[in-house]
């Protein structure tokens, strides 16, 4: 037997759901009848697939911000952390931690040391 607030919050977040899905198809320029339908069906089927299973979603924004980390590094051509910054609105300082912090993550995934350049 479940609660009625149990019921209530899963009710919320499947609405949640599609109503970001929505959303987001609709911005993507997805015909919003189609769209509102894809987003039904993700709903259901999240709540088929994962239904039952308690899912604790993290309040961080690691997941968000490794795309723009990726995109960051892959521009990042030693010299630009001022560039980097005004393009993704940062401070310099804070291009430069995600860039260290990368390169540290860099060299503990390494099977084989990775030497640091020259001048660190």
């Amino acid at each position: 037997m479940t609660s009625p607030v149990m019921d209530t919050m899963r009710a919320e977040l499947l609405a949640d759901l599609v109503k970001h899905t929505t959303g987001v198809l609709h911005d993507l320029g997805i015909d919003p009848e189609v769209a509102q339908q894809a987003a039904n069906s993700l709903a259901d089927h999240m709540a088929s697939h994962w239904g039952g299973q308690v899912i604790s979603w993290p309040k961080d924004s690691a997941y968000r911000l490794a795309g723009r980390e990726l995109e960051i590094l892959a521009k990042f051509n030693g010299t630009n952390y001022a560039d980097l910054a005004r393009q993704y609105d940062m401070h310099v300082r804070s291009v430069r931690r995600l860039i260290n912090r990368a390169n540290r993550r860099r060299r503990a995934m390494a099977t084989e040391p990775v030497q640091d350049g020259l001048f660190g």
